[in-house]
């Protein structure tokens, strides 16, 4: 079989895969697309990132593939019904970026409210901001709002409590019931509490026409004044402006944004001067030990698929 990876994945899982089939691997394929065309004519597999969008002419040149393996959980990028009247099989490496995401937002909620951890070269000049740095916040005592609490937000509330976290959580697909609220790491709640009462708020669901702009302007205003807001799951779900506004405002007490509407993200002259921003270039799940985890995971599902 013929096996075609667009995207990085890492080098032991390829050669499991190259050990049992035909295999193409170019991490920089996903920037030729005439190329991919051409080779995706004869794939009966194709692996992808997030970057490779699956979809129109594409998916449409995928005229002998069975599986499509994705390298992560979102599968945005990729048309899941087009893929399901081709009779393509989509395997996402669900949960196996799970603790790199985990680790990222509970991180950066502790950064975030301490507020003291960007201001180096002011130390460094001599100025000594040790008045100014001193009103940090700990994340002991402090709520952690969940919207979305799939493998994610589970393995994310159960870090938090760690550190000495309360933790609330919305599932639109989830009531009190549900087995995932079972271990008490977290309390089921409606979204309007979980954004109201929380000190930190992190977002883990997916980008569908209910989520699209989820965070506008006037939700981020009924967030707890001084609170911190992180993304780790889609760009589209916050209004990117908005909650540049509300930093410069001094509404929101900080922000950890990975995701973006646009990606790459070009020259952003809104994020320019917000105070206790951390902009990372959606690498919360992108770890060397995630990346590990999701190409061994996605190799081995590839070829029990193909057996």
């Amino acid at each position: 079989m013929r096996i075609l990876i667009c995207e990085f994945m890492d080098e032991p899982a390829v050669e499991s895969l190259r050990a049992r089939h035909d295999v193409l691997y170019d991490p920089k394929l996903v920037d030729d697309p005439a190329r991919l065309l051409k080779e995706a004519a004869n794939a009966h597999v194709l692996v992808v990132r997030n970057r490779t969008q699956v979809r129109g002419d594409l998916l449409a040149a995928l005229k002998v593939c069975k599986v499509v393996g994705r390298l992560g959980v979102g599968l945005d990028n990729i048309d899941l019904p087009g893929c399901a009247t081709r009779g393509l099989q989509v395997i996402p490496a669900t949960g196996a970026n799970a603790l790199s995401v985990a680790e990222y937002v509970v991180g950066t909620t502790m950064l975030l409210l301490r507020g003291a951890y960007q201001h180096t070269a002011a130390v460094a000049a001599g100025t000594w901001p040790r008045n100014a740095l001193s009103a940090g916040r700990e994340a002991g005592g402090k709520t952690l709002g969940l919207v979305g609490y799939g493998s994610i937000g589970q393995l994310t509330a159960k870090l938090a409590r760690g550190v000495g976290m309360q933790v609330v959580a919305f599932d639109a697909l989830m009531d009190g019931d549900h087995p995932a609220f079972a271990d008490g790491h977290a309390r089921c709640a409606g979204l309007e509490e979980v954004i109201s009462m929380s000190d930190a708020v992190s977002l883990h669901v997916p980008l569908v026409d209910s989520t699209r702009g989820l965070f506008n302007a006037e939700r981020i205003a009924s967030m707890k004044r001084g609170a911190v807001l992180i993304n780790t799951a889609r760009g589209g779900i916050v209004d990117e402006v908005a909650l540049a506004a509300a930093l410069k405002q001094g509404h929101l007490g900080g922000a950890a944004i990975d995701v973006f509407d646009t990606e790459p993200l070009p020259a952003a002259p809104h994020f320019q001067d917000c105070p206790n921003l951390v902009l990372t270039p959606h690498v919360a799940g992108v770890t060397a030990e995630a990346n590990e985890r999701v190409s061994s995971l996605i190799a081995q599902k590839v070829l029990e698929a193909l057996k």
